[in-house]
């Protein structure tokens, strides 16, 4: 839990710590197989930090979502500060489909765990179109792309993809259509 102020360093690393752990369990889809208070040990932390940094589980799996949405928008302008606008919108495109296949298991329990959360999800989600946004933009004003494109409409193709993960070529399915959005974003 954050009060608004930082952490003591110390206190900042058992807090990474936690989270570096429940990221490994959400990615192994063990989030449900472990109780609340194993997450401590995994972490090499005592129940009390636990508690103190994350009352609950769903505290915890919040703060992941949040880190690893902020981690995405943070690549979104690495990309769009050191390529070309074209090139920068197809690597981010690409990293989504590499992120949504490394974390699988995370999205599935947040899936479940935080569908009465809503709200905390709803953030996320506008965060990262506001990256897309930016990228989009930036193609669109560089005449690499068409100036007529919804950003709207690239999230809901990323939502598809990672709601299509259970399909069994789902990978391949998944870069065909970053392909063929790109392509379709293109200048006739």
């Amino acid at each position: 839990m954050t009060t608004g102020k930082p952490l003591r360093a110390d206190a900042q690393r058992k807090r990474d710590a936690l989270l570096a752990a429940a990221r490994k369990v959400f990615d192994a889809g063990e989030f449900f197989d472990l109780r609340f208070d194993d997450f401590a040990p995994l972490a090499g932390v005592g129940t009390g930090t636990l508690y103190r940094h994350f009352p609950t589980r769903e505290a915890l799996a919040e703060a992941v979502y949040h880190g690893e949405v902020a981690a995405l928008c943070d690549r979104a302008h690495q990309l769009q500060g050191t390529l070309p606008p074209a090139e920068a919108l197809a690597a981010f495109l690409r990293d989504m489909v590499d992120h949504i296949a490394a974390h699988q298991g995370l999205a599935r329990t947040l899936a479940t765990l935080m569908a009465d959360r809503s709200s905390a999800l709803a953030e996320g989600s506008q965060a990262l179109e506001q990256a897309v946004t930016g990228l989009v933009t930036a193609a669109a004003r560089d005449g690499a792309i068409r100036d007529d494109v919804d950003p709207g409409a690239i999230m809901m193709a990323l939502h598809g993809i990672g709601a299509a993960h259970d399909r069994p070529h789902w990978r391949t399915e998944a870069d065909d259509v970053i392909t063929l959005v790109l392509d379709g974003l293109r200048q006739a």
